[in-house]
């Protein structure tokens, strides 16, 4: 497995421009020393996207999505980490040196995309046990609904329920064949 080299990363991050890489996809407006737009990320009416150029960060204040360029990008194309690099790269004409991964950065790659994938289970365990069990309409979704939190805050935040059982979690996704070292090792 081929892995972007360190000193490559660094010269597509120093390359990026936030407003020349926004400015790709979203209209702006120069306001003072930032720049200002229509949120890509939501139905914007009035512009809320605000692009500072000292900074190198993007921010919307009505959706609150925003970030570096390779997180804008990241986001707004659906692209991993890497292949947003390679977007700017190819933007910057910045020719890509990879090289080969150590087994010990690999045995660390897939350790991490495993403890990924439980944690996106766990979530997703969570958020139906809110919406699709008595115990979590009845306790959960009033308790949220009585603190003022919206469906759409649930939504937006993924708030789910645990239901009782101390181990339930546990068991669920063993039964789905996760394994218990990734399990154990995100608690």
């Amino acid at each position: 497995m081929r892995k972007i080299d360190n000193a490559t990363v660094q010269r597509i991050l120093d390359a990026a421009d936030i407003v020349e890489v926004v400015s790709d996809f979203v209209a702006l407006k120069r306001r003072g020393a930032n720049y200002v737009g229509l949120c890509p990320f939501h139905n914007d009416r009035s512009p809320s996207f605000y692009v500072s150029k000292a900074k190198g960060m993007c921010k919307c204040f009505s959706c609150g999505e925003g970030g570096s360029p390779v997180s804008f990008i990241m986001k707004l194309e659906q692209l991993s980490f890497t292949e947003a690099l390679r977007y700017l790269a190819k933007k910057y004409n910045i020719e890509i040196e990879e090289r080969e991964m150590t087994d010990e950065e690999q045995q660390a790659e897939s350790d991490r995309e495993n403890m990924l994938a439980v944690n996106d289970f766990a979530m997703r365990y969570f958020e139906k046990n809110l919406k699709e069990t008595q115990e979590g309409r009845d306790i959960g979704l009033s308790y949220f609904r009585y603190r003022g939190i919206s469906d759409a805050m649930v939504e937006r935040f993924h708030l789910g329920y645990a239901v009782e059982g101390r181990d339930a979690l546990f068991a669920t996704a063993l039964e789905r064949g996760y394994s218990e070292k990734y399990l154990l090792s995100t608690g």
